[in-house]
């Protein structure tokens, strides 16, 4: 392909995603499609000759447009966001254009300096304490990762190099493997799994805490466990925070927990994955006070704050201990611009890295803060207005409400919500997924695509009361069905009557 097809295919692409956006309203949300369909559309082996690419996208719309859902249909509520907008696409095609690998500063010095400065931007978007930032005088620093799955295994992994070598230091008899053996991690268990997956990958323990009826980790619950296992002789290293956790978006005390994990020497990492972006909103940063507690924190650009994924940001107060746990030198890797620059790769897993700060670039100078403040505000009050459209309805149950979630379920068994949601399913008009909030069986709203607007809330309401009105008719339709059943009873009465009468004259 040359210069000039690329420009024909690139620009009938655009406009293939532009239709997509312009009738993604009209579209199902769930596919209908069955599993291994497309192994029976595409051929068993690869092409022995190219083949052009108006076939190439022709094939998109008949094998790959049936087999999405379709995360950004206004009726798409499962879940939390996954962000999207026109500037990070672009943003993404320039990256992949450019073709670049940052795996040192020399490599792309663009692809670090841009980084480092979107990394500020977004630390004074969020009013995150300076030494979190880049730009402090201080060892703190940000960096973009993929995923906050990412960003809790790498502060794991941080936490545990940090809290080994600080114990040998202290007693050079103990060996590494011993003290490995006996670190243990805590988090709530209205965590994400991903929280527990970082345990597994880390060979930390993880104890999944149980949370209160609001769904918050307590003081006096982390300080029991941690107490228990001093007893028992193991050693608490790792404790994961959230701003916003997946089932009902509860908020984790930072003022309660910060300091108990200060006294006792474990790294505090905060999860705010979806929740964080809410905190370019001053309104909403009251629930993260006491987050200059944490040794690292996370949020992700890519759920609410309009950035393709995958775009996560994380933030730590003391950035040699990921390069202490990452840092591994090759002679091919060495330039003489040491320590001018992060060198990024000792902040992660992999060595390579993508130019994610550009969609992110593009995104905040083409939104600016006000809009991004603009589009969250917007979700939080569609939000609320679903949570009383709930409220109206005494079969119904708003059980939390929380930043753009709220979760609902029908009064009574939760068999009856569990009814609700597979005919919800099968119908597949909008997709809304199960939770548990304080042990009862509830259904997730998340108002998720930035093309949601007023009248998409009420859709997906009337459809939901319409699948619940087979499970548990309404009072209206009740009196309606009585009245009808009153009607036909008398009519037969008066036929009856009728029948005697004229039997009585025939006599």
């Amino acid at each position: 392909m040359d210069s000039q097809e690329f420009r024909e295919f690139g620009k009938a692409a655009v406009d293939y995603i532009a239709d997509y956006f312009e009738t993604i309203r009209e579209r199902p949300v769930l596919p209908s499609v069955k599993p291994g369909y497309l192994g029976d559309l595409l051929p068993k082996e690869p092409p022995q000759t190219g083949e052009s690419w108006q076939d190439v996208l022709q094939d998109v719309d008949r094998i790959i447009m049936p087999g999405l859902t379709h995360w950004h249909s206004p009726r798409f509520h499962a879940y939390y966001p996954t962000a999207h907008s026109f500037p990070a696409v672009v943003g993404e095609m320039l990256s992949a254009g450019f073709g670049c690998v940052g795996l040192s500063w020399i490599a792309s010095p663009a692809y670090t300096e841009l980084e480092v400065v979107m990394m500020n931007w977004l630390g004074k978007l969020l009013d995150l304490p300076e030494e979190f930032l880049n730009c402090s005088e201080g060892p703190g620093g940000g960096i973009i990762q993929g995923s906050a799955s990412e960003v809790t295994f790498i502060g794991l992994l941080a936490a545990k190099e940090k809290k080994v070598k600080a114990l040998m230091e202290l007693n050079p008899d103990l060996k590494e493997s011993d003290i490995k053996g006996k670190l243990v991690a805590y988090a709530s268990d209205q965590s994400n799994s991903s929280v527990e997956k970082a345990g597994l990958l880390g060979s930390m323990p993880m104890r999944l805490l149980p949370a209160n009826a609001e769904g918050k980790l307590t003081a006096s619950t982390l300080l029991e466990a941690i107490r228990q296992d001093k007893n028992n002789g193991l050693i608490p290293c790792y404790v994961v925070a959230c701003l916003g956790t997946t089932p009902t978006c509860a908020f984790d005390d930072l003022e309660e927990l910060g300091p108990i994990c200060n006294k006792e020497e474990i790294w505090l990492h905060v999860d705010a994955a979806y929740a964080g972006s809410a905190f370019a909103c001053p309104e909403y940063r009251y629930l993260m006070k006491g987050v200059e507690f944490s040794d690292s924190f996370n949020f992700n650009p890519h759920k609410w704050m309009l950035v393709n994924f995958d775009c996560s940001a994380m933030w730590v107060k003391n950035a040699k201990y990921l390069v202490e746990a990452f840092n591994v030198q090759r002679i091919y890797l060495k330039d003489q611009h040491k320590g001018l620059a992060p060198e990024y790769r000792h902040w992660q897993i992999s060595l390579g890295r993508r130019f994610r700060a550009l969609k992110l670039w593009f995104v905040l100078k083409i939104y600016g803060v006000e809009g991004i403040q603009k589009h969250i505000r917007h979700q939080v009050d569609l939000a609320k207005y679903f949570e009383e459209l709930v409220g109206r309805d005494k079969r119904f149950e708003v059980c939390t409400s929380s930043m753009g979630l709220v979760t609902f379920r029908l009064r009574g068994n939760d068999s009856l919500t569990q009814q609700l949601l597979e005919k919800v399913d099968d119908r597949k008009h909008i997709f809304v997924v199960a939770g548990r909030s304080d042990g009862k069986f509830v259904i997730r709203f998340a108002v998720c695509s930035r093309l949601t607007e007023k009248r998409d809330v009420d859709f997906s309401w009337e459809e939901l009361l319409s699948q619940a009105e087979e499970i548990v008719p309404s009072k209206n339709k009740i009196n309606t069905e009585l009245s009808d059943k009153r009607s036909i009873a008398s009519i037969e009465l008066t036929d009856a009557a009728r029948e005697k009468i004229r039997m009585e004259k025939s006599k």
